[in-house]
């Protein structure tokens, strides 16, 4: 849900603000809709239910999730995946990512934030064409390793990190569960598995428009109904 902008308290700030586990229910929602209610046989399902236990979520909260998104049960709300573009201060391209069961009100609110933080929201491929849409794998792994080797023979085409001991690999789109199955098999702990976009360029600013830039990204990221932000800033 975003990348090297985020503040490390970032997880700590939406507990406490109780939309953690809202936006991890989402996610297990919206991935049982898509691939069933079995995570066994749905990999974005499986890693969402563990991100979700990792985050403490509530055992009922997680199984109301995956039977919501299934269609199982009373709940007949519709949570839907949707983005949003736009160039926030300083012409820095952002892509929001959202899930939600109301598109009218995550526009607004998007648009909203958009205007009260000096941004200008676009049209769709407004700022796109500023990303590049790849694969996104993080992940961990113990003990010696050279991480190039490891993308190699995951068939990822990049590698960065560690950041706080995690390793991130990025290939094509449609090389996503190949990945990730690979960096399985040869030990690596999965931490993320996504459909993401990579930055082509990033946008120099100087420390006083990147804490600004940052500001609105923040208030991107506590809307209640935004998954994932996207910024070209390292």
């Amino acid at each position: 849900m975003g990348k090297g902008w985020k503040k490390a308290d970032k997880v700590l700030v939406s507990q406490k603000k109780g939309a953690l586990f809202t936006k991890v229910a989402r996610e297990i929602a919206v991935a049982a809709k898509l691939g069933g209610p079995d995570p066994a046989a749905n990999s974005r399902l499986a890693l969402a239910v563990a991100q979700a236990k990792a985050a403490s979520c509530p055992k009922d909260t997680i199984e109301r999730a995956i039977k919501k998104g299934a269609g199982i049960g009373d709940d007949d709300a519709i949570i839907e995946e949707t983005a949003y573009e736009g160039f926030a201060p300083h012409q820095v391209g952002v892509i929001v990512e959202c899930q939600t069961d109301n598109k009218n009100r995550t526009v607004t609110d998007i648009r909203s934030l958009f205007r009260k933080h000096g941004g200008m929201m676009g049209e769709s491929g407004s700022v796109a064409w500023m990303f590049d849409r790849v694969s996104l794998v993080e992940g961990k792994k113990s003990g010696s390793f050279d991480p190039e080797e490891e993308a190699i023979e995951a068939g990822a085409n990049e590698v960065a990190g560690p950041d706080d001991g995690v390793f991130s690999f990025y290939g094509a789109p449609e090389d996503l569960d190949a990945i990730r199955t690979s960096l399985q098999s040869r030990g690596w702990e999965i931490t993320t598995a996504e459909l993401s976009f990579k930055p082509k360029n990033l946008t120099e600013l100087t420390p006083d428009q990147t804490k600004e830039v940052h500001e609105f990204l923040e208030a991107l990221e506590d809307n209640d109904d935004t998954h994932r932000v996207h910024a070209t800033l390292a």
